[in-house]
């Protein structure tokens, strides 16, 4: 029989690389899943740890292997210190992602670092991690994830989006969840905002001063992923391969190249949540990009765009991975197959045990 309140910590780091995002959540299962979040925190990475994490897709397999040493211990003493600062005691289980490095589901091939065994060594309490991995040896995307959080807490939504390092969507279609990446988000605008001296553009402030190049603009819409069926997903490759390449083609302001890529994130958006007076439910620090938020209100003039609290933004990825952690503990299916395109639903994360 399994119980009903679980008291856990979910942990991720997400691809815009703002830092290790921490939630202590309480769940509850009695009928249905409700929760809350106690407390929260995001521990940003020094200038060291960004460069690191930034170049790691270019390591060779022995500097990978060095990196995910360290990191693990990095990540070990953030999740120590969050236990320690806010004084908790009840925890069934630490929850972490980890931080992807290398995303190539058609080559069977994904890596999450941070989720050795020794993490459990230095925390001693009981872990689930690596949740991609079964999923893309099962013939699936390893990504996305989320949606079954979204079915399971946030169903009263048409669409869930959430807009990170990539834009991210999930919604029922025909009694099966769909879900998967639309476009990169804050890997692009942080770069360019980087080049302005900043590490994000606030509320979106340089892109709406810059102009949009039409030009620029068609070429970014008419890239092949973008007409590709789903489940699909995205990672830096597709970034550096041909985000970077095709907007440094063209000598423009950097504020121009903002405001071009906010208008394409927005169409991309619109194309996908084009049901007329639909409920839209956001999360993501792209949330607090007010001129997207703006864009997105121009191409979708019926839906609701619901902006929930600040943990919530913030926390929405740290509280399903949280969340992906307690179905695997109850063995419960985690990851739908209607979503990754794995060969079936599966319950997926490893388990190291509090000895």
């Amino acid at each position: 029989m399994f119980k009903e309140n679980y008291n856990v910590i979910g942990v991720m780091s997400g691809t815009s690389l703002d830092g290790v995002d921490l939630a202590y959540i309480k769940f509850n299962n009695s009928g249905r899943w409700t929760f809350e979040i106690y407390q929260s925190e995001t521990i940003s990475y020094s200038e060291e740890w960004i460069n690191k994490l930034k170049n790691a897709i270019h390591f060779r397999k022995s500097e990978l292997e060095e990196l995910n040493v360290t990191y693990t211990k990095l990540l070990a003493s953030i999740i120590s210190e969050f236990i320690s600062k806010h004084q908790l005691t009840q925890i069934d289980a630490v929850c972490s992602h980890g931080h992807t490095i290398l995303h190539q589901p058609q080559n069977g091939f994904t890596l999450q670092i941070g989720n050795l065994p020794l993490i459990q060594d230095l925390l001693n309490q009981t872990i689930v991690c690596d949740f991609r991995v079964q999923d893309v040896q099962l013939g699936g995307q390893g990504a996305p994830l989320v949606p079954i959080g979204d079915e399971l807490l946030f169903s009263e939504y048409d669409y869930c989006l959430n807009l990170g390092g990539f834009s991210n969507v999930s919604f029922n279609e025909n009694g099966n969840r769909i879900a998967f990446d639309i476009s990169p988000v804050n890997t692009v605008l942080n770069s360019y905002a980087n080049e302005l001296g900043f590490p994000y553009d606030d509320a979106g402030n340089f892109a709406k001063s810059g102009n949009i190049n039409q030009d620029l603009l068609q070429q970014l819409n008419d890239l092949e992923f973008y007409a590709l069926p789903y489940p699909k997903s995205l990672g830096m490759e597709f970034v550096n391969a041909k985000i970077f390449p095709l907007m440094n083609s063209y000598s423009i302001d950097v504020k121009d190249k903002l405001c071009t890529f906010v208008e394409h994130i927005a169409i991309q958006i619109a194309n996908i949540c084009s049901k007329p007076n639909a409920k839209l439910f956001i999360t993501g620090g792209g949330a607090y990009n007010r001129f997207l938020i703006e864009r997105l209100r121009n191409y979708l003039p019926t839906t609701e765009l619901v902006i929930p609290d600040d943990k919530t933004i913030q926390f929405k990825e740290a509280l399903i991975f949280g969340f992906l952690g307690v179905l695997r503990l109850r063995n419960d299916i985690n990851v739908l197959a209607s979503v990754t395109g794995a060969s079936y639903d599966h319950s997926s994360g490893k388990i190291y045990l509090k000895k």
